[in-house]
């Protein structure tokens, strides 16, 4: 039977034990204690970056299936994929698939997409790249060789657009 405390956690002086600095001398505290009074700071700065460059790689011999993937900044695609994605970036290398419905601001395609996409700013689909399913972009480029189907739309420009129609037929 495994315990908790042994398995999972480390007693308390294992983790400090060669981490903690040698206790300085008097004669070198000062120049110790502005660098520890930085380290929150410094911290919670590589958080905030960590946050801003949220990335998610499904490797080339990767299959994931039936997932949904929120608050991702950037997924690349290099293996197989069904899932619902809410993104900033989406990018399927040649390789990559992905089946399900995605909702991102850019999408780069080099590889497959089946199924449900939005782009609210730029779709580029390569000379490699197949787009399949219901698809709905606010800009979109093309290289030769690339193929689409399915139904292909350009999504409407934001609120002030649509606010013009409302008050034409009231």
């Amino acid at each position: 039977m495994l315990q908790r405390e042994g398995f999972f956690r480390r007693p308390e002086p294992m983790p400090a034990r060669g981490l903690m600095p040698p206790a300085p001398s008097s004669a070198a505290q000062p120049s110790v204690t502005p660098p520890a009074a930085d380290a929150p700071k410094a911290a919670d700065k590589e958080k905030s970056d960590d946050r801003k460059e949220a990335k998610l790689i499904v490797g080339p011999d990767i299959k994931m299936k039936g997932v949904e993937i929120n608050d991702c900044d950037t997924l690349v695609v290099e293996g197989r994929i069904e899932a619902t994605l809410d993104a900033r970036a989406l990018e399927i290398t040649e390789k990559g698939v992905f089946s399900g419905t995605v909702a991102v601001d850019s999408a780069e395609i080099h590889g497959r997409l089946e199924g449900e996409l939005t782009v609210r700013k730029q779709l580029i689909v390569h000379a490699t790249g197949r787009v399949s399913g219901k698809i709905r972009y606010a800009r979109i480029k093309v290289d030769e060789g690339a193929e689409l189907a399915g139904e292909i739309s350009v999504l409407e420009r934001g609120p002030a657009a649509v606010l013009p129609k409302r008050t034409a037929q009231n």
